[in-house]
């Protein structure tokens, strides 16, 4: 855990958030700023920076975190679709670095 990280901060319940999905390996939360109806953030409980300093040590996590967001997404009946952004450094507007997923979904989700 990285003390000056608000993720970090939030997986270890000294920040709070709005979880919907927690493990041992991730935790789901609302976003606070929402661009879309469902907003959900999913991050890896231990800290990585973005994809861009994934190693192959993190092929299990990736993969599991993967496998949890069309049941993310159905949960929040999100059943004709969903997009998933990951934003990977300050070029592509990555604002806190911690690698998370973004979820959005919802009759009104705005166009690429």
């Amino acid at each position: 855990m990285k003390s000056d990280c608000v993720f970090c901060q939030i997986v270890a319940g000294e920040i709070a958030a709005d979880r919907v999905y927690e493990d041992q390996h991730v935790l789901a939360f609302h976003d606070r700023s929402p661009k879309a109806e469902v907003h959900l953030l999913l991050v890896p409980k231990r800290h990585i920076d973005n994809l861009d300093t994934l190693t192959p040590a993190d092929d299990d996590l990736i993969a599991h975190s993967m496998r949890m967001l069309p049941r993310l997404a159905r949960k929040h009946s999100l059943d004709d679709g969903f997009r998933t952004v990951i934003n990977t450094g300050v070029g592509a507007g990555q604002e806190v670095f911690h690698l998370h997923i973004h979820l959005l979904g919802g009759p009104t989700l705005p166009g690429l």
